[in-house]
């Protein structure tokens, strides 16, 4: 190949919003057309259908995800305008080769996916043996959640065969310009083409960065995950978390009462009304960028108020939860130190010394464990259990990129939310 391939993946439920994106996306640079799984499923083969009869001069390929009967559905594809048909690798040889078998037939030509497949080298190996056309090395949407990459094994697969190589899984353009250096011939890339605000210019961005990449080595940086996690978090709202962890609810309750948004991970409190001895002792457990969450038995006397805040500000903590209640809220705000609460009161309790630090606390109805990673902004405030941080903060930010877009078509196209998202089609059937 002249130049790195650019393959968009459609992976998208609604077939009029898949077309009209090729479109942008082929005026940014891109070769090759997919019609991603979930729109093959929604639609059909008329996804294909369409795709071809409006983009002729495009290679459609149909993500078939085929891991039996391969000479039907690769039948299938091709009679509906697939120039490339992707087939599982975890498929046993024999489907592959049937695959093969129909694809010769019908004119068109086979991708094996390797995603999920325990030793790619070894398969990879195998595949160029059957006779496939190109082996795709492919880390899916929720391996790439929990971190998994597909650059950790692209060099050794590229290596070890002859077959050109496509390489699929969250790449933005420095990971596809890194694919590239490392000897990929084929870009997939989906949700940072397909949901973006402007398709067209994020695919140049894309095909530049490839075109560039072919005679250089790139190195990709490891950030710190605390790091990445943090900022991720930083550009989604906590309705985008909620729903990245299936409508989760937010502490109830607690409110933003001072300052703007923030993110850190978790130093809890537990306390009584009106003691203020343990809250005031955490500002000295916790560090820089740490929130501190504070739950008090009742919320007649505060157990926080502008001193406290002062120490916290020259210890570089983030914000501070407080299920309970606060007072100097006015000399808080003047801080513009972040501060959610419950309520605010005048009377402050006395330093008892009741309670606990780093302990499992119940904070407006929500378990939150010592390292769990708090967002509050003006909606609430979000719970991520540390476990789950990487993955809840990748899931949250394609939330925010499949609003992004939608919103640009409501603002660009003057369409309503109901056309957008085809809402009457996907009502559940009574």
């Amino acid at each position: 190949m002249d130049r790195p391939i650019l393959q968009v993946a459609l992976d998208l439920t609604e077939l009029k919003r898949a077309i009209e994106i090729a479109g942008e996306a082929i005026k940014g640079g891109v070769d090759w057309i997919e019609a991603g799984t979930p729109l093959i499923k929604s639609e059909g083969m008329n996804a294909v259908r369409e795709l071809k009869r409006t983009y002729r001069d495009q290679k459609i390929l149909a993500d078939m995800k085929t891991i039996d009967t391969g000479a039907i559905e690769v039948e299938m594809a091709a009679k509906s305008g697939a120039n490339i048909v992707i087939v599982l690798g975890l498929s046993d040889d024999s489907t592959i080769a049937e695959a093969i078998r129909a694809a010769k037939k019908y004119g068109c030509e086979i991708m094996v996916d390797l995603i999920n497949v325990p030793n790619p080298v070894e398969r990879a190996k195998r595949l160029e043996e059957i006779g496939v056309d190109y082996i795709c090395v492919h880390v899916g949407i929720d391996q790439q959640m929990l971190g998994k990459d597909p650059l950790d094994v692209l060099k050794d697969v590229v290596e070890s065969v002859n077959v050109p190589i496509a390489v699929a899984g969250g790449l933005d353009a420095e990971k596809a310009a890194a694919c590239v250096a490392l000897g990929a011939e084929i870009v997939i890339v989906g949700s940072n083409i397909v949901k973006s605000k402007d398709v067209t210019l994020s695919a140049k961005k894309i095909r530049n960065a490839i075109d560039s990449a072919k005679q250089r080595a790139i190195s990709l940086s490891k950030k710190n995950i605390d790091e990445e996690i943090r900022e991720i978090l930083l550009k989604v709202s906590t309705p985008n978390i909620s729903d990245a962890m299936h409508r989760a609810r937010a502490m109830d309750g607690i409110k933003l009462l001072s300052g703007k948004k923030f993110v850190g991970k978790a130093v809890t409190v537990s306390t009584i009304d009106g003691d203020w001895a343990k809250p005031v002792e955490a500002i000295n457990v916790a560090g820089k960028g740490d929130v501190l969450v504070i739950k008090v038995s009742g919320d007649t006397a505060a157990v926080w108020g502008e001193l406290a805040t002062r120490s916290c500000i020259n210890r570089k903590i983030e914000g501070v939860v407080i299920d309970g209640a606060v007072r100097d809220i006015d000399d808080i705000k003047a801080l513009d130190f972040p501060l959610c609460a419950k309520k605010s009161v005048p009377n402050a309790g006395e330093p008892k010394g009741f309670g606990e630090i780093n302990v499992k606390v119940i904070c407006g109805g929500v378990e939150v464990n010592p390292g769990d990673w708090i967002v509050a902004d003006e909606n609430g405030v979000m719970v991520i259990p540390k476990s789950r941080a990487y993955e809840i903060a990748k899931r949250a930010l394609e939330v925010k990129k499949s609003e992004d877009r939608i919103r640009a078509e409501i603002e660009e196209k003057g369409r309503t939310l109901a056309d957008v998202v085809e809402l009457y089609k996907w009502e559940k059937v009574q």
